[in-house]
């Protein structure tokens, strides 16, 4: 099981969102690439990126910032936010992105999704957002007509590498991540589960690898690392043990 750790982009800034309320963020610095070196400093062979701007307005906003990150770190880099078009999707994979999250594509074209995953083979994830189960878009300020396992289920056949799960409701709260739910979507799917959102101990990375056993591809924590309540070194050592 992988170890993800987030670096969250906002105005060119490391921040986490409080349950995604961009009124909410707390600012962690203004050096992105300095936390990508971090992380490999640690051991942490993937990156989890997320262009916050992006996700609201639709569009790339953190490209600099992104870069940086992809020129510091030497990580695997999974990124999501504002991206939208075929073209945007390539442009990214050719800057060294090795995977592109479609988060708010998925729910609207979803033929975008589809096409490229025939285009990117193992390239392109599908980001699920969830507030009490139902999905929502757009930076998570709107509310989609279905469900997470809804969603998920379109994309069964489509060759997609994996499905980035996160709750909403425990985003940057510190409240633990919703276990049950994550580990029931998992096993409802053939697609590799990433869960997110609420990680905020060593426990809970415990919890996630039992329950989610040969389920689940990974974990995603951002706070909890800034916060100093999760090790990256360490959780990328309990994800990676057997047993």
């Amino acid at each position: 099981m992988k170890f993800y750790p987030a670096i969250d982009l906002k105005d060119g800034d490391c921040v986490r969102l409080y349950k995604g309320d961009m009124d909410a963020a707390t600012i962690y610095g203004g050096d992105p690439a300095a936390r990508a070196r971090a992380f490999a400093a640690a051991g942490c062979d993937w990156l989890h990126v997320v262009d916050l701007n992006g996700a609201f307005e639709g569009r790339p906003v953190n490209g600099a910032a992104v870069e940086a990150i992809l020129a510091a770190g030497g990580q695997n880099v999974q990124l999501g936010g504002g991206i939208r078009t075929r073209e945007m999707i390539g442009t990214w994979l050719d800057k060294g992105v090795a995977r592109v999250i479609l988060g708010t594509a998925a729910v609207k074209d979803p033929d975008l999704v589809t096409g490229a995953c025939k285009s990117f083979p193992g390239r392109i994830a599908v980001g699920i957002d969830a507030r009490r189960g139902r999905v929502a878009v757009e930076g998570w300020a709107e509310a989609a007509d279905i469900t997470a396992l809804e969603l998920a289920r379109k994309f069964e056949d489509a060759g997609v590498a994996a499905i980035v799960y996160t709750d909403i409701d425990r985003d940057g709260a510190m409240a633990g991540p919703n276990v049950a739910q994550t580990v029931e979507l998992a096993g409802a799917v053939h697609i590799p589960v990433i869960a997110s959102g609420g990680v905020s101990s060593m426990d809970d990375l415990r919890a996630l690898k039992d329950a989610g056993a040969g389920l689940l591809d990974g974990v995603i924590s951002g706070r909890a690392l800034y916060d100093g309540a999760i090790d990256a070194a360490a959780a990328r050592a309990l994800l990676a043990e057997d047993g």
